[in-house]
């Protein structure tokens, strides 16, 4: 087996802990990290993470396509021959940090903890509203999606689930397509979970912000490209956002001069929500290879033409 690990953003650091998986797993694995591919006819399997464009009409016989994380967008959007299969990594170890971060996110927007941040530097002692009442609606009802509604559920919270094709049965009350606006109304908290497609770069944009029921907070978890960010600012100081929880971006690392950087109702992290686990996430990418030539389905395959 022949397996290509292409991700130049990548530390080596985390790269040596993806080749040390792979080898405890198959120490017979023909093994090539680029920018060292010397052998392209011997790949037949490619993990990527924002891969250079274009690089895999380099490998005339690929066969798999594996996303390093839960997110493909990076693939979707590049060519790949049209008969080999993209799958993706789902570990439940990503989903537990993921809604923890989002029910941190909730909890300090219900419980206004930033605002008591700056009340501590400031030695204000102020006791008005402690609470905000919140509805919280979750764009994107996925394995990452449908975890967060369940569990801010738990803690008492309404929610409301959003996403692009009707549910024939969902366990949270649920709109889509184009019914956004009805969802809207439900919630004054909305997280972006949405997969990133064509229909869904920009999507968090001024129009969007103007459905918004005014004050409603912002915590986007996605990609950066789901927000239109100099659509942002404007809608906070128009009061159609309060503000936003933000983890991810469209150039990352975020530069230094970013105007996000600085506004006292934007709180920023350095795209931490979730990190993929190679321990988990490895034997799964081996897994499908054996599946695929065994003839056997193949686990988490995306579908092409949803794009997720």
């Amino acid at each position: 087996m022949g397996l290509a690990i292409i991700a130049p953003n990548k530390s080596a650091e985390e790269i040596n802990a993806w080749t040390g998986v792979f080898k405890e797993i198959n120490p017979t694995l023909d093994l090539q990290v680029f920018p060292d591919i010397k052998d392209k006819e011997a790949v037949e399997v490619v993990v990527l993470w924002q891969h250079p464009k274009g690089i895999l009409h380099d490998f005339p016989n690929l066969r798999l396509v594996c996303s390093m994380g839960s997110g493909v967008d990076h693939i979707m959007t590049d060519y790949y021959p049209e008969n080999v299969p993209v799958t993706r990594i789902v570990d439940p170890r990503l989903t537990f940090s993921m809604t923890n971060y989002v029910v941190m996110g909730v909890l300090n927007f219900h419980r206004q903890i930033l605002r008591y941040i700056k009340d501590n530097q400031s030695k204000t002692w102020d006791m008005s509203q402690p609470e905000i009442p919140v509805s919280v609606g979750v764009m994107g009802v996925g394995e990452l999606g449908g975890d967060v509604l369940d569990k801010v559920a738990g803690l008492g919270f309404p929610v409301v689930g959003y996403g692009n094709s009707p549910k024939s049965s969902f366990r949270h009350p649920y709109y889509y397509g184009n019914q956004l606006q009805d969802f809207l109304n439900e919630v004054n908290l909305v997280v972006c979970l949405l997969p990133l497609t064509p229909k869904t770069i920009g999507f968090l944009n001024k129009d969007f912000f103007k459905k918004c029921q005014k004050g409603t907070y912002l915590i986007n978890v996605a990609r950066g490209k789901h927000l239109l960010e100099e659509d942002l600012i404007p809608a906070i100081n128009e009061g159609f956002i309060s503000g936003a929880l933000l983890d991810v971006f469209q150039n990352e690392p975020l530069p230094a001069a970013h105007p996000f950087w600085e506004h006292d109702k934007i709180t920023v992290t350095p795209h931490i929500a979730s990190i993929t686990n190679h321990k988990a996430a490895a034997p799964q990418i081996i897994e499908n290879y054996n599946n695929l030539m065994a003839g056997k389905p193949l686990i988490n395959q995306i579908s092409k033409t949803q794009g997720y």
